[in-house]
């Protein structure tokens, strides 16, 4: 498995393993953890135990590697000047992932009854030409087609009745970095969508809470990622 493909699994584990302990209890178990870790190499363990990669944190001088992120300016370009007869279903997909800041499989179990022009369930407004990529590759939909997922399998301009499966719509974020032709194309996961809806909040000077509550999260450790990554960005930038 790539390392950038398990961020995900990262992050559920990161917040199962906040809430395990009671914040009191936690500065002991370091504590007893710690001594283990120091018995085990006077003993001159040399592998420690399986648990320990579990329970590494990125106090220990351990730290995951994150899916890439997609920059405004590149997901302006991309929707710009890709072309719609090869990627107007990854530009759908891009669109409503960065705004919903969607899981994969969010965006797979999407139906066509969850996107109205109206505010209602999930909300399209028409920024720019956003609006008229929906309304397109809705207007392609089969009138046969029996069920009501909203991805369907797309290709020279045509849909099929084949609902997109988590594989295909996971790697939109890498089409699209390879359409730009940005470095290191396989750390676009598709949690890049997530990630990337999460600091362009950030970047925008939208406080933890909201984002917290865009992004679905109860963790508040997650969500302050993001806000220092926009930050440490704005700071080279200056």
């Amino acid at each position: 498995m790539n390392n950038c493909e398990s961020e995900e699994i990262v992050e559920a584990a990161n917040i199962a393993i906040s809430n395990l302990l009671p914040t009191k209890s936690r500065s002991l178990y370091d504590i007893a953890y710690n001594r283990f870790r120091k018995w085990c190499a006077e003993k001159i363990y040399k592998q420690i135990p399986q648990t320990d990669r579990i329970l590494k944190r990125t106090g220990d001088g351990y730290q995951a590697k994150k899916s890439k992120i997609l920059t405004k300016s590149e997901i302006d370009r991309f929707l710009s000047s890709a072309d719609d007869k090869e990627f107007l279903m990854i530009k759908v997909g891009l669109i409503l992932g960065i705004a919903g800041a969607c899981r994969t499989d969010e965006l797979v179990n999407l139906t066509v009854d969850d996107i109205e022009d109206i505010p209602r369930i999930f909300v399209v407004t028409d920024v720019g030409n956003m609006l008229e990529f929906f309304r397109k590759y809705l207007s392609l939909r089969l009138p046969h087609v029996k069920h009501k997922r909203l991805f369907l399998y797309y290709k020279a301009g045509k849909c099929s009745s084949q609902p997109v499966g988590k594989n295909t719509m996971g790697k939109i974020p890498s089409v699209v970095a390879s359409y730009l032709k940005l470095p290191d194309v396989a750390c676009y996961t598709g949690h890049c969508l997530r990630r990337s809806s999460a600091t362009l909040l950030a970047d925008a000077g939208v406080d933890i809470t909201t984002i917290k509550r865009h992004a679905g999260w109860k963790s508040t450790t997650v969500a302050e990622g993001y806000v220092e990554n926009s930050i440490e960005n704005k700071t080279k930038n200056c």
